[in-house]
């Protein structure tokens, strides 16, 4: 009896072990993977609008067109052409969350519109405090983080110190195209 109750307890911690654990994303690139795990509690919209992306196989042989060293790499919304990608509709902007843009943090990128944020990420390789939420105004609201980065952070210091220049309007983009060959959910839902 006490062997099988035993048996239960260690199935039922495992489930619940399991029904807490966090959603996490691989994202491999051709400079190598990282991983991030989301913070659905913080910011339930904006993963849920990135999830959703995530499972379309949207970021898909998207780029990282915007890599600052000391700063952040910002991808998601262009192919290797420099061509955006269609999206869905702006997500509300959720940065009054609590959680900084601090280095290894997952942010959603806009324009200068606050609740503009649709598909594209940038990884802050620096803490960044200067984009977090300070103020409702649109000028202070910030930038909306919704997960860190929780494996292959040398990857992402990688893509940040690779030579950038100008290409098609654009500045700051990598020499060699650094490519997201797929995301993907890896647990959680």
């Amino acid at each position: 009896m006490r062997m099988l109750s035993w048996i239960v307890g260690c199935c039922m911690l495992t489930a619940v072990g399991m029904a807490n654990a966090a959603t996490q994303v691989l994202f491999e690139t051709n400079q190598g993977n990282f991983t991030v795990e989301v913070y659905a509690d913080k910011a339930p919209k904006t993963v849920e609008n990135f999830l959703q992306y995530v499972k379309d196989g949207f970021y898909t042989n998207t780029i990282f067109h915007r890599v600052i060293g000391r700063f952040m790499i910002q991808g998601g919304g262009f192919d290797r052409e420099l061509n955006e990608k269609p999206t869905r509709a702006p997500v509300v902007n959720e940065s009054n969350n609590g959680l900084l843009n601090a280095t290894g943090t997952i942010a959603m990128a806009r324009t200068p519109d606050p609740n503009s944020a649709t598909a594209q990420f940038f990884v802050n390789v620096a803490d960044n405090q200067f984009l977090d939420y300070t103020s409702p105004e649109p000028d202070r609201i910030g930038y909306c983080v919704f997960g860190k980065v929780v494996s292959g952070m040398d990857v992402v210091f990688k893509i940040s110190n690779l030579p950038t220049g100008n290409q098609r309007g654009f500045s700051d983009v990598p020499i060699r195209t650094v490519v997201i060959r797929r995301a993907s959910i890896i647990n959680g839902k």
